[in-house]
């Protein structure tokens, strides 16, 4: 008896570790434990916000440690993540698929090389060079030459912690082309884990670069968590430098549309950063527009990425079969609607209550609460179009078409630049002198809120083209798989959104004092129960498919491998059909 309890332990530990690392064999297993890694990342990623908000509040100094990593990310983004993303799962999960398993180490191993060796030029470059830089980019406009001094020595960490993230993003690349998805999720949950140490451990010595010196610390932690399951799919690095290696060239085919997507993308974030610079307090603005756009991107990653990431590999595989395509493309396309749309909903009613919930802090003071709420809920009319762009642009990479993506995601950049220099820069610098009264309305000009509905907008733009463009190839418009349940969702979410709004008013005026946090919790808790509540039950009776599975995946929760093989006969496509 005795040894059975001291065995009970052992043998859940060892039953939980089998489950962690065995494959995720359809999608909607690999996207459950992609959103369980995520919501893990993304709690983590809000915990760090906290501490920055508590310790540095909505400063200068905290915009500037926030706009030192844009240039190191920039060129990760740029030189490795699209590469990875678009190119080289693809290639390397077609090679594993046909049973050459061999060539495929060898490609990964010299792609490897090759980013190390280009990523590390380019960030030595970036390092001596950092003042000139900073000042090309236009990113240290608005802010006093100590404030840019410091910018430059905290990007000069940083990019240490961008090379070492640059093996542990290969890493997960091909742990993904694998099916396992636990183990780089949660990696990657560890180094957000990893600033939250550095910002505790060093913050009240060195200050602003104690999170800075997190990034490294996590940066380390993402990639040595993954070394045993790296070793376990028989990966081995063999370091080589050919451009002769099977599936290189391929690899490199298909990167360079992707990458001047990306570079597209990050030229105008770059830009937006620099837009900031016309608006007073450039580092106290980017401090609120980067909380705001934390806070819209957490569902935005926890929906769109995993979804579409899980998707990924099996729309590859089916790219020839279209029928399946379609079908797999589809599913989770309404998936992934019928989780994010409540979700913006929310935050645009709740925008308030959630910013001083999640930032409030003594120094996060309720003008800045009040600003990021506002920004929050511009980000949040745009959320599952921002989701579901993940989708449909992967549709397009395993279709092996990356330039479409490119053209419009390009298109939608320069729209949403050019919206934004309307709605921040030439607006308050020109037309602050129209902010009054006429009438009843009062036309207000924009502030850092401007470049949260630019963005909305250019991604409203960019999904409409790439659906209409996908649907000419696949054919995806129809009313019983595509428009059908799209309306019977935003319906559902329009009554939702009363059901938030009437509790919040009613409960805010007459009964709770929101300014104690535990009133402000029970308040929120309130509205958001009878909103989503809502949202279900008009779901069920319009016969919502998505709602049956997702709430048959909520009785059977406890019972794993009951919900995997169900979920396979809900989700995968057999040829037969």
């Amino acid at each position: 008896m005795g040894r059975a309890i001291f065995l009970m332990p052992l043998r859940f530990f060892q039953k939980g570790l089998s489950l962690l690392l065995k494959k995720q064999t359809n999608i909607l297993s690999a996207a459950l434990v992609l959103m369980a890694t995520v919501i893990l990342s993304q709690v983590l990623g809000l915990f760090r916000q906290r501490l920055l908000a508590g310790i540095f509040g909505a400063s200068d100094t905290l915009g500037v440690y926030l706009v030192s990593s844009k240039l190191p990310d920039f060129l990760f983004q740029l030189i490795i993540a699209g590469a990875l993303s678009s190119a080289f799962i693809p290639v390397f999960a077609d090679l594993l698929h046909k049973g050459r398993e061999s060539e495929a180490n060898k490609m990964a191993s010299t792609l490897m090389v090759m980013g190390f060796a280009f990523f590390g030029l380019v960030s030595v470059i970036l390092f001596i060079f950092a003042p000139i830089f900073l000042q090309l980019f236009n990113l240290g406009s608005g802010y006093p030459p100590h404030q840019m001094e410091l910018m430059t020595n905290l990007m000069r960490i940083i990019i240490f912690g961008q090379i070492i993230f640059l093996v542990a993003t290969f890493f997960s690349a091909i742990l993904q082309s694998h099916n396992h998805f636990f183990i780089p999720g949660i990696a990657a949950a560890l180094y957000n884990l990893g600033i939250i140490i550095g910002i505790l451990l060093f913050s009240d010595r060195i200050g602003i670069y104690a999170p800075a010196v997190g990034v490294i610390l996590g940066a380390f932690c993402y990639a040595l968590f993954q070394i045993p399951l790296i070793r376990r799919v028989h990966f081995s690095f063999r370091p080589t430098f050919s451009f002769d290696t099977v599936g290189v060239k391929d690899v490199l085919k298909l990167i360079w549309p992707r990458s001047l997507s990306l570079f597209i993308f990050q030229i105008g974030t770059l830009i937006t950063v620099s837009l900031i610079s016309f608006l007073p307090s450039a580092g106290r603005n980017y401090v609120i527009l980067d909380f705001a756009q934390t806070l819209a991107f957490a569902p935005i990653v926890l929906f769109g990425q995993s979804i579409a990431q899980a998707a990924f590999p099996v729309l590859s595989r089916e790219k020839d079969r279209l029928d399946i395509f379609k079908t797999t493309f589809l599913t989770s396309f309404n998936q992934m609607l019928y989780l994010v749309l409540p979700v913006s909903v929310l935050f645009i009613v709740l925008r308030i209550p959630i910013v001083r919930l999640i930032f409030g802090a003594a120094r996060f003071d309720w003008e800045a609460t009040v600003l990021t709420g506002r920004t929050l809920a511009f980000f949040a009319f745009a959320i599952f179009a921002q989701a579901l762009i993940y989708l449909v642009s992967r549709a397009f990479y395993a279709l092996h078409d990356t330039k479409s993506p490119l053209i419009v995601g390009a298109f939608s950049t320069v729209i949403m630049l050019v919206l934004s220099f309307l709605f921040v820069a030439y607006w308050n610098t020109n037309l602050v002198s129209i902010s009054e009264s006429y009438g009843r309305f009062k036309i207000i000009p924009f502030g850092v809120e401007g470049i949260a509905f630019a963005t909305s907008i250019g991604g409203f733009i960019n999904l409409s083209i790439l659906l209409f463009l996908l649907n000419r190839r696949i054919k995806i418009f129809n009313l019983k798989d595509f428009w059908f349940p799209q309306l019977k969702i935003f319906l559902a979410s329009l009554f939702m959104g009363f059901a938030l709004y009437i509790p919040i008013k009613l409960l805010d005026q007459l009964v709770f004092d929101t300014t104690k946090t535990v009133n402000l919790i029970a308040l929120t808790g309130i509205s958001s129960i009878a909103g989503l509540s809502i949202y279900l039950f008009l779901t069920w009776l319009l016969n919502v498919k998505e709602a049956e599975t997702f709430l048959y995946m909520f009785r059977r929760i406890s019972g794993y491998k009951e919900l995997v093989d169900k979920s396979e006969k809900i989700i995968d496509v057999k040829a037969s059909q």
